[in-house]
């Protein structure tokens, strides 16, 4: 009896774990990265199907052999842009090879990722954000990439939240009040977005979705600029900002503010309450800017390349670089990024969902 009762559990245990075995997000392979890290060569287990019966041993390449290009889908001075450049010349030090940064603006960032998602050369992955790794089916179907079958995440580089912004028109004296004067307005007010999809309008859905009764409409503008324009003129009542150009117009005495959409305070604006703080709850939102490559790439050059990208966002210079570009310093290993794409992936997902939002609504 105790025999057959072991058989069971081993059994039972063999069944588990196979059906524990990670395949969204790029983590299709296991993660064995074993080499000398010292000489830059990398043990590289054969593809399953290679193999035969008997373990071959692993594969010893040199990686990395030529330049790295890290492609942008957005044009240059866009904060991907400038969170790539602000790591690339530290992270070419330390990997020994150039980091080329090329934009390849298009389809909010769609080109610049099915680019890298279909890329075999082992040196072309992108610097990309919550839409390009998490969203990006389900806003346009008709993309040609999934980020869960087709990208690896590789290393988190920074995080920023949104601040909700009011119009100067809103009555009261704090943001509690500020916002119950919104409330009041029901849908004859209406916020500004960059356009369908992007984190200004899936923010505030988000928001107005945990609010209990916040009934803005949304109202689509070429960028921020001209977000703000409508703001400054009474068109609109109400918009989320990056923190640059939100408190260029509060500390101008131009705008009020909310607060900010991150779990807690950000070190960007610490003087800022969060959404939670004004009495709103689970509109939790960060944008993130995350270094991503093919769902192919051998496990090895994955973990170093990531290794090496958090090692560069440990140094004081990167730090400061990207927080004067309004990123605030997220390093991360590759499976704290994909927790995160997960998480945001059900968060924005669920509002794409409710709201039936599409890339071309």
């Amino acid at each position: 009896m105790t025999r057959l009762l072991s058989r069971r559990a081993l059994v039972v245990q063999a069944a588990l774990l196979a059906a524990a075995s990670p395949a969204a997000f790029g983590q299709a392979n296991p993660p064995s990265s074993q080499g000398n890290a010292a000489s830059g060569k990398l043990a590289v287990a054969k593809p399953a199907a290679a193999r035969p019966a008997a373990a071959a041993a692993p594969v010893a390449i040199e990686w990395p052999t030529k330049p790295i290009r890290l492609l942008i889908g957005f044009p240059p001075g866009s904060v991907q842009d400038l969170s790539a450049r602000s790591i690339s010349e530290q992270l070419s030090k330390t990997l020994g090879q150039p980091v080329i940064v090329e934009n390849k603006p298009g389809a909010s960032g769609i080109i610049a990722a099915d680019q890298v998602a279909k890329a075999t050369d082992l040196h072309t992955f992108g610097v990309m954000n919550n839409s390009q790794l998490t969203i990006a089916k389900l806003l346009n179907p008709m993309a040609p990439y999934d980020p869960a079958v087709d990208l690896a995440p590789i290393a988190l580089i920074g995080t920023t939240p949104m601040v909700m912004v009011v119009s100067n028109f809103a009555q009261g004296a704090t943001p509690q009040e500020w916002l119950t004067w919104l409330r009041n307005q029901g849908d004859k007010a209406n916020y500004g977005s960059p356009g369908a999809g992007t984190p200004g309008h899936l923010g505030m859905e988000l928001i107005k979705s945990r609010s209990g009764g916040l009934g803005v409409m949304h109202v689509p503008y070429p960028g921020n600029p001209q977000i703000i324009t409508a703001m400054l003129g009474g068109q609109l009542q109400a918009a989320l900002l990056p923190p640059g150009l939100a408190m260029q117009q509060v500390k101008a005495g131009k705008m009020k503010v909310i607060g900010v959409t991150s779990e807690q305070r950000s070190m960007l604006v610490p003087e800022l309450p969060t959404m939670r703080e004004v009495g709103i709850m689970g509109a939790d939102m960060e944008l993130f800017t995350a270094l991503a490559g093919p769902a192919s790439l051998p496990a090895a050059i994955r973990d170093k390349l990531g290794a090496a990208v958090i090692d560069v966002l440990k140094t004081g210079d990167t730090r400061q670089r990207l927080i004067t570009v309004g990123w605030q310093p997220a390093p991360s290993t590759a499976e704290g990024l994909r927790t995160r794409m997960r998480a945001d992936t059900r968060n924005l997902g669920g509002i794409i969902m409710l709201r039936g939002i599409r890339a071309d609504s």
